[in-house]
């Protein structure tokens, strides 16, 4: 397996065209290839940003974030008070992942119906480059419970299967495995980011080749990851802010 990343121009908020950076790919692109895009500069090429009108501003802010939640636990709820503890796009972030990194006095806010727009691009560029299979997986940072710090997974994704499964197969002793998936995209999200990060490294564009996991799909694919949100291990952990909203 092959990770390549991607150096790009600067991209502008709070709008810019990232078409005329996908269209220069065609040096890198060939059969089989998974494209890594960071939310943000998918979030600025849509206008999805607002203008910061004061610096620190935690209500300002907040007010944002529960705008953009679809659920919402206020900082006071829990012990570091850094952060609001939210879900969106079925993924339990902090602040409804509102970004203010690299957005030049504007808060990015994830992209609008990023399914969608995965999808677009990679039929954009499987028509563009006469590529038969293709997929494109749309990253973003976040936090894991218990753990320090931020991994990266696939938010969004389009053009393959996004687990492996091996239920109803044998370990070395012969045990039938009854539960075990692995989760394909964001495994691969981790390494691809881990190439191109998010930082000042105008890197903001991955390519993984040669990838003997990947299984490409012409079906959108991505409600095979989610779990509904009363399914999940850790709802007992957030039924009360569900009912409250």
């Amino acid at each position: 397996m092959k990770i390549k990343a991607i150096k790009t121009r600067v991209i502008n908020p709070p709008q810019d065209n990232i078409y005329d950076i996908l269209d220069k790919l065609w040096e890198d692109l060939k059969e089989k290839d998974i494209i890594f895009i960071t939310s943000k500069i998918l979030a600025i090429h849509q206008w999805k940003c607002q203008e910061i009108k004061e610096l620190d501003n935690i209500e300002e802010k907040d007010e944002l974030v529960k705008k953009e939640a679809e659920l919402f636990i206020p900082r006071q709820s829990y012990v570091e008070h850094s952060v609001n503890l939210t879900i969106k796009y079925n993924t339990l972030i902090p602040n409804a992942w509102i970004d203010e990194s690299n957005s030049n006095g504007y808060y990015v806010l994830w992209p609008e119906n990023p399914e969608k727009e995965a999808e677009k691009i990679c039929k954009y560029l499987k028509d563009k480059f006469n590529i038969k299979d293709l997929a494109v997986l749309i990253t973003d940072s976040h936090t894991t419970p218990l753990r320090y710090w931020v991994i990266w997974i696939s938010m969004w994704f389009y053009g393959m299967k996004p687990f492996k499964s091996y239920i109803w197969t044998e370990d070395i002793f012969w045990r039938e495995l009854q539960m075990s998936r692995v989760n394909i995209v964001d495994s691969l999200s981790v390494s691809a980011v881990l190439a191109m990060w998010e930082w000042a490294e105008q890197t903001p564009i991955a390519i993984i080749s040669d990838c003997e996991y990947a299984e490409f799909t012409n079906k959108p694919a991505y409600n095979e990851l989610n779990i509904p949100l009363e399914e999940d291990i850790y709802y007992p952990l957030i039924k009360q802010f569900h009912n409250d909203k």
